[in-house]
């Protein structure tokens, strides 16, 4: 293609809303335009690299046996209110009313519309298993879109349900798909790692998110550093561990009541005791599915994590209570909260149980107690993991491990839904016997739109995008520094046309501007090789080929550029 008949609309200045590279770069580079918030439009150059995805996720879904289908983008409330998500969903959930008041929305994802399809076709154990997927737009009504393709309110994904007999054969196919997902990724050139993961809204009891390392990354991930656990921080297990250094026989010393004047936070309070924070116990108060209060300790250098504070009070919401409430309930002022004659129900870390000569807030404003000994002085109702996985925690997978700490972005994920929906719906076959059994099911995602822009997180420079050569918009910019001047201009069009003859993907800079405007432009849609033409070059017989990732440059001479250029793309195209 050439430029001057190509809709590449660049921009020298960063938009003034970009608050991460890949929306910057987007930006400037012409691919994408904000609509509203979370909605964009994808621009030519944008929608070729959307496209390659696309082809590289079908390429290896249909290798691995799925079928392509296609699902309405609507589908009706009666759906989810059999599935239970109508309310548990929220607000992300768009929703409408058609013209006779009946209640719809917009899908986020599709297990009840699959669930139902397949319900109303399947009757026999020897029509299963398979695996069903789509490339479709979503829709989730964040309730803060940001990071520009990141956290969309409209998005494209590829979402794959798969159905089985039993558990058995649905974990064969989510090993499959995890495999899928790796060559997936791999393809498209990306550094990747496949964590544990909760499996919140969707459901199920196991899942794997697929994490495109970035430090611009929403999600905190934790991995060893000597086997092959990696989980996202919100799964990351810690393991238990034993108190070392006390002494049964001895007894603490006696608890001690001190000052601590308008210090309530645990940091403040550590510096004016001079006490590091892993000596001090957290109290927390939660508020239990709207109704009860519960304390919830852990240690001073750690954080509660939500879903594991959920599954260890096995309710459906634990959000931190309000200071008006903790003070009406308990008459502490929040920031001197104890767990010694506290009055509430009290949950605790593991971390917390055995624990010695600790600090935790004395229930009165503006004094702690020091010497707090856990099994003398309270008795919490009940211990667990709840705590936040971090660097430096011991892997709870092996003996010898520890953890480290990344950023990812969230491209993928896989899911082990069990019989979930299939209960709920009443998806049901007959096995061997003529027995009505429910279906066991699967479910496997990528954001396809979230992993153009996780590309440009990745591969990105000072001076614009470096796209992989498997997703690059075009393999080859043919850059005329003068393009008007005969010389250069025949020598671009010979080399150009036979590129295209050669099945290379080239865009040709034949605009009319200055040469620094062209190299710019070329380093911010960063096409993966540039090969420039210019009188200076010609006057040695050359042209200069430059890669965009390295740097490199090299002068080759005309006659053999279209060999060197074509060989250079077919290697690169191998993974």
């Amino acid at each position: 293609m050439r430029w001057n008949t190509t809709f590449i609309p660049t921009l020298k200045e960063d938009p003034a809303d970009a608050e991460v590279i890949s929306h910057r770069l987007l930006v400037r580079a012409g691919m994408i335009r904000q609509v509203s918030r979370g909605i964009y439009d994808y621009l030519p150059l944008a929608l070729k690299v959307i496209r390659k995805i696309e082809n590289i996720v079908r390429q290896e879904m249909d290798r691995a046996g799925a079928q392509e289908l296609l699902l309405p983008i609507a589908s009706p409330a009666e759906l989810w209110q059999e599935s239970g998500r109508w309310e548990v969903y929220g607000k992300e959930l768009f929703r409408f009313k058609d013209r006779h008041e009946r209640d719809f929305c917009l899908g986020p994802t599709h297990e009840e519309v699959i669930t139902d399809l397949v319900r109303r076709v399947v009757r026999s154990y020897r029509e299963i298993p398979f695996n069903l997927y789509q490339i479709q737009i979503k829709f989730r009504d964040e309730v803060r879109p940001r990071f520009g393709l990141m956290r969309g309110r409209e998005f494209i994904m590829k979402d794959a349900y798969s159905f089985h007999a039993d558990m058995e054969d649905c974990r064969r196919e989510y090993e499959k798909m995890f495999q899928t997902y790796k060559r997936i990724f791999t393809r498209c050139g990306l550094n990747f790692r496949p964590v544990e993961a909760d499996t919140g809204a969707i459901g199920g009891t196991l899942s794997h998110e697929f994490q495109v390392l970035a430090d611009s990354g929403e999600d905190a991930l934790v991995s060893c550093n000597s086997c092959d656990y990696a989980a996202n921080v919100m799964k990351g297990e810690i393991k238990a561990q034993r108190l070392s250094g006390r002494n049964l026989k001895e007894s603490s010393p006696p608890l001690k009541k001190v000052a601590t004047p308008g210090k309530k936070s645990v940091a403040e309070v550590a510096e004016f005791l001079s006490l590091p924070t892993a000596k001090f116990i957290k109290t927390l108060v939660y508020k239990v599915d709207q109704k009860e209060l519960v304390a919830v300790l852990v240690r001073g250098d750690h954080e509660v994590n939500a879903l594991k504070l959920k599954l260890a009070l096995n309710c459906q919401e634990a959000s931190l209570a309000d200071e008006a409430r903790v003070d009406e309930t308990t008459h502490v002022v929040p920031g001197f909260l104890g767990p010694i004659g506290l009055g509430l129900r009290i949950v605790a870390d593991q971390a917390i149980q055995g624990i010695r000569g600790a600090v935790t807030g004395a229930n009165e404003e503006n004094f702690h107690y020091l010497e707090v000994d856990q099994e003398r002085d309270f008795t919490p109702s009940a211990f667990a993991d709840l705590r936040m996985a971090m660097a430096g925690d011991p892997c709870p997978r092996c003996d010898h491990g520890a953890l480290e700490s990344y950023r990812g972005i969230e491209v993928g994920q896989i899911f082990y839904l069990g019989k979930k929906y299939s209960e709920a719906m009443g998806a049901t076959y007959l096995d061997a016997e003529g027995r009505e059994q429910p279906l066991e099911m699967g479910c496997y995602g990528i954001g396809i739109t979230r992993l153009l822009a996780a590309a440009v997180e990745q591969n990105h420079d000072a001076n614009g995008i470096i796209w992989p050569f498997s997703i690059a918009p075009f393999h080859v910019l043919l850059l005329p520094v003068q393009y008007k001047e005969k010389a250069i201009r025949e020598v671009a069009d010979s080399l150009y046309e036979e590129l295209l003859k050669r099945g290379l993907e080239v865009l040709m800079d034949d605009r009319d501007e200055r040469p620094g405007v062209k190299f710019k432009d070329a380093d911010l849609i960063g096409i993966p090789l540039r090969i420039t033409i210019g009188a200076k070059g010609l006057g040695k017989g050359c042209v200069e080929m430059r890669r965009r990732r390295e740097g490199q440059t090299e002068e080759v001479p005309v006659g053999e550029a279209a060999n060197k250029i074509h060989l250079f793309v077919t290697e690169a195209l191998k993974v």
